[in-house]
């Protein structure tokens, strides 16, 4: 079988990911770093010291006895290279596919954040990605002020319902643009949004379990 190991921020991205792989042959092997979100506005914090601290912590999991790993933090993401052939061993990035999925809309695009210190890393890997595939693509983002702390102070449900009022004003003030969320903890209020309004928003879930499937080449799970 299988093992992916997963590198989140937080330990609320476990349940996303488990549920997307829940229908392939995989062992999923879980490691959570909240620290970096605790200290990143700290005066004498560098993003060199990040960039350091991440890289460490990927070498640290590639001696766990994984096959693959998955980054689901966009923060994370953000201070990785675009070439990972050197880490040693398959590194997913969770906003690859959400990447490519904008690439092929034909539509301006606003991505939502709710983490403001994502912002800017993940937008600039969009924009890379689009020009790495040759696709002009219109994109803009939107920050929903305040929200991030909820998550990280473990309030689930005062974060779903902060980030869907802020995806529907997003939505409203924006009829023509695909919306789109860009953190892997803004799923459960996308998909309650999209549901209430009838209006597709994208988000990191929806292709990231075929990306990884095609891959890694996973197998499905048999019927029980």
């Amino acid at each position: 079988m299988t093992t992916i190991g997963c590198f989140h921020a937080h330990h609320s991205n476990i349940e996303h990911i488990e549920r997307a792989m829940l229908p392939y042959e995989v062992e999923l092997v879980h490691f959570v770093d909240p620290g970096l979100d605790r200290i990143k506005r700290d005066p004498a914090f560098t993003t060199q010291a990040a960039t350091k601290k991440i890289k460490e912590t990927i070498h640290w999991i590639s001696q766990c006895h994984v096959d693959a790993l998955l980054v689901t933090c966009t923060y994370f993401i953000a201070q990785l290279p675009n070439d990972t052939s050197q880490f040693p061993m398959p590194l997913i990035k969770i906003d690859q596919p959400l990447s490519d999925d904008i690439c092929q809309l034909n539509q301006p695009v606003v991505v939502v954040f709710t983490n403001p210190s994502t912002v800017d890393g993940s937008m600039q890997q969009i924009m890379s990605y689009s020009r790495l595939m040759g696709k002009d693509i219109q994109i803009e983002s939107a920050l929903l002020q305040n929200t991030f702390p909820l998550i990280m102070q473990g309030k689930k449900e005062a974060y779903i319902q902060a980030v869907s009022e802020g995806l529907d004003r997003v939505i409203a003030h924006n009829p023509h643009k695909r919306i789109v969320a860009g953190q892997l903890s803004m799923v459960p209020a996308a998909d309650l949004v999209s549901q209430q309004r009838g209006v597709a928003i994208g988000n990191q879930l929806h292709s990231l379990a075929d990306h990884i499937q095609k891959l890694l080449g996973l197998e499905l799970r048999a019927a029980e």
